[in-house]
């Protein structure tokens, strides 16, 4: 088994834009890897906790396809000898030990750290409420969303509030739930199993979603749900769905699931990706101008994760080259972004948004009707299809009923002359820009 074999098979299995970006990087220690725990290397931590959180899962499985054997991943950064040198020590170590460790908090996710805005201010005050009184006041507490949009920050930020106030944590995947539960009844030790689950002040479980169809685990669950909860010790649970939502997952553990409070993250808003984008650059030691900081906005999904990969590969392109980071280089840069957004995006989606926004008939837009609110739609809807799709000039004025490409030129030229001059235009093309490309 060999690093370009396993990089073959994920290959077939994840987005090109992921791949190219995130996935490409992982180098199989097989030196160092047995046929238990799988070992990888990537070039930073960012990298790290990405392919974790999200590809561990389906990286087991590609192994165990080819070997036969489901092995636990482990990645590592370059140069983290510390790291190593402690994995090989546990090997020699007896294998209940295995079971013994959590995944370690990353001491970077606080509070403190993480942007809020309307789509994840719930989610941040919950989280706040529980950190202050655990097992008190939400318990249990269900943060739920989109894979990227801050779930794993907020969950581990509980972590390390209460790891501050010297209260036993337990953080862990759901998947590596599963494994320790497995392995315990493997080794005929369930004590060990549930001494370490239910001896905790706090159990944090990240992508609960995954403990579906998983009968056996999902009893155990159960009982150290009870256990715990009626203890007054605190749960927080993260998933990608609403409880309701979630096939395969017994009536009765749904039930304790909705008990608490559900405190729902959705994709941010213009506003807050700017802030988020600003926060990230500024802990990453990175400047940006306005412009570049909007323009990554504008062409980035909503993915946090996504948006601080990117601020990595801009800042690692212009230390490692010696580049000035400039609107060229950020656009050169997000060109495969750009290039997926504009095949994405019609004209005709274009008109129906902007006719929402200004409160005017998609057909008034393509008249040639000249009052002030449809002059200033048609504007608009001229300046997006430029600007976020790969139609030509004639293309445009031909969907719009223009007589040729000269007054859609104009339009855009006046369109930039407004966005200099108002304030309130930048803002209705900025929040439009966002609304299109997010749908």
């Amino acid at each position: 088994m060999t690093t370009q074999s396993i990089l073959k098979k994920l290959k077939s299995k994840i987005s090109k834009n992921e791949f190219e970006r995130y996935l490409k990087q992982l180098i199989y220690l097989d030196t160092i890897s047995d046929k238990k725990v799988a070992i990888f290397e990537v070039p930073n931590s960012f990298i790290a906790r990405f392919i974790k959180t999200k590809y561990s899962s389906i990286i087991a499985d590609i192994i165990e396809d080819i070997s036969k054997i489901r092995p636990t991943i482990k990645i590592e950064t370059k140069n983290d000898n510390t790291k190593r040198d402690s994995i090989v020590k546990d090997e020699k170590k007896d294998e209940l030990e295995v079971v013994e460790n959590s995944t370690p908090l990353n001491e970077a996710f606080t509070f403190d750290t993480f942007v809020v805005g309307s789509s994840n201010e719930m989610a941040y005050t919950a989280s706040k409420a529980v950190a202050k009184k655990p097992g008190i006041q939400y318990n249990p507490l269900f943060i739920y969303g989109d894979t990227g949009l801050g779930k794993t920050h907020l969950l581990q930020a509980i972590g390390n509030d209460a790891l501050e106030k010297n209260k036993k944590v337990i953080y862990v995947t759901v998947e590596q739930f599963m494994n320790d539960f497995l392995f315990s009844i493997k080794k005929k030790n369930m004590e060990f199993f549930k001494d370490k689950y239910r001896n905790c002040d706090l159990l944090l479980i990240d992508d609960i979603q995954f403990l579906t169809n998983k009968e056996s685990t999902q009893e155990e669950f159960f009982h150290t749900f009870n256990e715990l909860h009626s203890s007054n010790k605190q749960i927080v649970l993260t998933s990608d769905k609403m409880p309701s939502e979630i096939g395969g997952i017994e009536e009765r553990l749904k039930s304790r699931f909705e008990h608490g409070l559900k405190a729902h993250v959705v994709s941010p808003e213009i506003n807050t990706k700017i802030a988020i984008i600003e926060k990230k650059s500024e802990l990453n030691g990175i400047y940006f101008t306005k412009e570049i900081v909007n323009f990554i906005a504008i062409n980035l999904d909503n993915s946090v994760r996504e948006i601080e990969g990117v601020l990595i590969q801009i800042n690692a392109n212009a230390t490692l080259l010696g580049k000035e980071i400039t609107i060229d280089l950020v656009r050169d840069l997000l060109q495969v972004q750009v290039k997926e957004t504009k095949e994405n995006i019609s004209l005709s989606k274009i008109v129906e948004m902007v006719s929402s926004e200004l409160n005017v008939k998609p057909s008034d837009l393509r008249s040639s009707k000249r009052t002030a609110n449809v002059v200033k739609g048609r504007r608009i809807v001229i300046y997006l299809a430029r600007e976020l799709t790969h139609n030509s000039m004639p293309d445009i004025a031909k969907l719009l009923g223009m007589k040729d490409h000269s007054s859609v030129s104009k339009n855009i030229a006046k369109a930039n002359e407004l966005k200099e001059k108002d304030e309130n235009f930048k803002l209705i093309i900025e929040n439009l820009k966002n609304k299109i490309i997010n749908i």
